[in-house]
């Protein structure tokens, strides 16, 4: 099988950015059975709900919606099932430790394509207050205005 060149995203989770400030980026492979991989292919996954926990050691993604394969009857798994994600043990320990810490969480980033493997994005995650966000509309709002103005002045 010809692997595939390049990055493809599958599924994206806009709104970890803006519930959280993200400390740190990791890229993990992901556990999956033939017929999630089939699906994930042609797209079909959400990660809006998801989580990541640490259990013994090892690190797990819950509430990821893989949905089942059109072609796949028997084979199909179930569509939020907990899979397993794919670290070496230091970064796991890392990742322990700091998430003992007060507002510290892990969250699934986007899901995506990596020559023909499919990889899930985390990152290390602490909660924005209210005036963060409402911080962070304002400064969007002004940036936008100020291309507005700059595309006026250019023509």
């Amino acid at each position: 099988m010809a692997k595939e060149k390049g990055d493809r995203l599958i599924a994206n989770n806009k709104k970890a950015y803006y519930d959280y400030f993200i400390e740190e980026k990791y890229e993990a492979g992901i556990a999956l059975v033939g017929t999630e991989v089939k699906s994930l292919r042609q797209g079909h996954c959400s990660i809006k709900e998801a989580f990541i926990g640490i259990d013994k050691g090892e690190i797990f993604i819950h509430h990821m919606n893989i949905s089942p394969y059109e072609k796949g009857n028997i084979f199909n798994r179930d569509p939020l099932r907990t899979r397993k994600l794919l670290l070496h043990s230091y970064e796991i320990n890392k990742l322990a430790g700091q998430i003992k810490e007060k507002g510290y969480t892990i969250m699934p980033l986007k899901v995506y394509l990596k020559d023909g493997l499919i990889k899930v994005e985390i990152g290390l995650a602490r909660g924005k207050k209210l005036y963060d966000k409402r911080a962070e509309i304002a400064k969007k709002d002004i940036r936008r205005e100020a291309e507005k103005e700059f595309k006026v002045r250019m023509r």
